[in-house]
């Protein structure tokens, strides 16, 4: 019976804002000035807490603050880290690693809970036994990083790849765009203003995707494959930087898997016309 459980505590990772040059500008940044840490976990777990059954196996590499001149921009950046990469019952008060060691614990307990019974189902079926042990020899991986960082604007990346059964796993990205003078993530209501904004940015992407793919119809696209498992529309999966604003889209969000994820970067020349942008 093993059950392996490690955390690791890297040097913290200081991430700079580019040095301004006015006075009135370098205090605004020392007031926001944000020290970053990761946090790793490595977890596996046996059926049966025997080690020639199958296991789950969950890694965690997770960036939080870990540091900042204002304690209230600290703890609300956590809460909002801690909930979109874990679920919003982590983030109550718990310390990072009290937290992290609690999905741990989840994760394991429902992997048991939810296959156990049924592993042993699938063993005695003489049609599928040999390929039992990999069905169930399930995975997450959970990497956190700091996209972006610069002035009031942060932008937070999570990766998450997955296996729980079935002919392949999955892999999603998820992005947190927070403005750090309102203490929140932007969302597209905050960025574009007007009543359509929503249909003038759908026909931005569909011709920015023309573009990207040297075609000039929404029937070549849809020969290609995009548009086949759903709509192409301004999602909230989104990222900022300094010159354009991309929209990100996991698979099957409009495409098949085997398509892999779409992104689609629009200028910010492009969309200056509905954008609240400065």
């Amino acid at each position: 019976m093993k059950n392996h459980y490690t955390i690791f505590l890297p040097t913290i990772l200081i991430l700079a804002i580019t040095v301004l040059v006015c006075s009135c500008n370098n205090k605004a940044v020392k007031q926001s000035a944000l020290e970053f840490n990761n946090v790793r976990l490595s977890k596996t777990e046996h059926l049966f807490k025997d080690t020639a059954a199958p296991a789950c196996n969950l890694t965690i590499d997770y960036t939080y603050v870990a540091k900042s001149l204002q304690k209230e921009l600290s703890d609300t950046l956590n809460k909002y880290f801690i909930t979109a990469c874990f679920g919003e019952e982590y983030a109550k008060g718990q310390t990072v690693e009290e937290a992290i060691n609690q999905y741990a614990q989840a994760y394991a307990q429902t992997y048991r809970e939810d296959s156990e019974s049924t592993f042993l189902q699938d063993q005695k079926n003489e049609e599928i036994k040999d390929n039992v042990a990999r069905w169930y020899s399930y995975f997450e991986n959970i990497k956190s990083n700091i996209q972006w960082y610069e002035g009031n604007l942060l932008v937070y990346r999570i990766d998450k790849e997955t296996y729980n059964g079935g002919a392949h796993g999955m892999h999603l990205t998820y992005f947190l765009n927070i403005d750090l003078a309102k203490m929140r993530p932007l969302r597209l209501d905050d960025i574009f203003k007007g009543s359509h904004y929503s249909e003038l940015l759908t026909d931005l992407l569909w011709n920015q995707l023309m573009a990207d793919n040297q075609v000039s119809t929404h029937e070549e696209l849809e020969e290609i494959g995009y548009g086949t498992t759903g709509d192409l529309t301004p999602t909230e999966n989104f990222y900022l930087n300094k010159n354009s604003i991309t929209f990100y889209y996991n698979v099957y969000e409009f495409t098949p898997y085997v398509m892999g994820p779409v992104e689609i970067r629009l200028p910010y020349e492009m969309v200056n016309h509905i954008s609240n942008l400065k």
